[in-house]
């Protein structure tokens, strides 16, 4: 344990699924609450702790958009970012590229305005004390209307050149990528990346429309992909990055053991497959306690870890050259560390 734990949190890596909303732990949920003069329902750090047992997504995301409801200042917004950026740090990480909600925040009364300037300052302030780079990435809400995600992304354009893509995330079974086609075309047609939730617990019929209705770069979850032959066979000849979080799985009951996880089979298949940690305060570990639990479960072979570690890479929206150092320095790690 002692050695895979130190050689995992020394591999350089990137992280590819990070909801930053999720990275509120219950004390700092407790903390903005009383300076921004917020009631919660939970009495202690002990009982929102509690509350986070789920039986699957929808749960969970209950309690999370009210944990949301204390983010109502820029700083909150500075700190909360902040405090993720320094645990992945000394998680090995070098890149990550962010997910935020702004319908969240803005339904509340929040300006967009004052999410990501909080945000924009955090990611300058980890780049520079860090060395830590990251890009961000606005979700659409899917349980919400598409003239909803159309306002939303009308309000991001003054924001477009710190923006680097669109995504679509929340509820997912009854809330197909097709409903979203139009602002996804409107998003790409702004030089926007895109990315997509779909199965996790929504169908592979989910992951074919994300991929040919909204033309995805890269697939979040994706894990019910391998109940389709001919979608995972056109996964691996695309080189589709699928972003997978396997403790949010384990916790939102998509799998039942965390020995039973599919993403051995998915490196086993060829699948670019890579470890996130999705909900991190949330679910029970960042990066790294991902990285390692997983493997311990699975057995992952140190040949294995290299490669999720340059999948993290070359799945990125960094560009050639950047892609190019981090597995170079990923090479020199492996030879120092024989």
């Amino acid at each position: 344990m002692g050695d895979l734990a130190a050689f995992v949190r020394g591999l350089p890596k990137a992280e590819l699924h990070l909801h930053i909303e999720g990275s509120l732990e219950p004390e700092q949920m407790f903390e903005f609450a009383r300076r921004n003069d917020v009631a919660l329902p939970f009495a202690s750090v002990e009982e929102v702790r509690a509350a986070y047992a789920f039986s699957n997504l929808q749960d969970f995301l209950d309690i999370y958009y009210q944990g949301a409801q204390v983010l109502l200042k820029e700083a909150d917004f500075h700190d909360l970012a902040t405090a993720y950026f320094r645990r992945i740090a000394a998680d090995g990480a070098r890149h990550a590229e962010i997910f935020f909600d702004p319908q969240t925040h803005t339904d509340r009364g929040v300006p967009f305005e004052t999410v990501v300037r909080g945000l924009f300052s955090a990611m300058d302030e980890a780049e520079q004390t860090l060395g830590v780079t990251s890009k961000l990435i606005l979700c659409f809400l899917r349980h919400l209307s598409e003239e909803a995600a159309f306002d939303t992304l009308e309000q991001a354009k003054p924001w477009l050149d710190r923006i680097a893509g669109v995504g679509l995330d929340s509820s997912e079974v009854g809330h197909p990528p097709a409903k979203f086609a139009r602002v996804f075309v409107a998003a790409r047609k702004l030089g926007l990346k895109v990315v997509a939730h779909a199965g996790e617990e929504g169908p592979p019929d989910y992951v074919y429309e994300a991929l040919d209705l909204l033309e995805v770069d890269r697939i979040d979850h994706g894990n019910r992909s391998l109940e389709d032959d001919a979608l995972t066979e056109r996964l691996v000849r695309q080189g589709m990055t699928l972003t997978v979080c396997p403790l949010s799985n384990l916790k939102l009951c998509v799998v039942d053991d965390l020995r039973s996880h599919p993403l051995k089979r998915m490196l086993d298949l060829g699948l670019r497959a890579t470890v996130n940690s999705d909900d991190p305060a949330y679910f029970g570990g960042y990066l790294a306690q991902n990285w390692i639990e997983t493997a311990q479960a699975l057995g992952l072979t140190r040949d294995e870890l290299v490669v999720l570690a340059k999948n993290s890479f070359t799945g990125s929206f960094l560009a050639p050259d950047e892609i190019a150092r981090h597995l170079a320095e990923i090479d020199a790690y492996v030879a120092a560390h024989p």
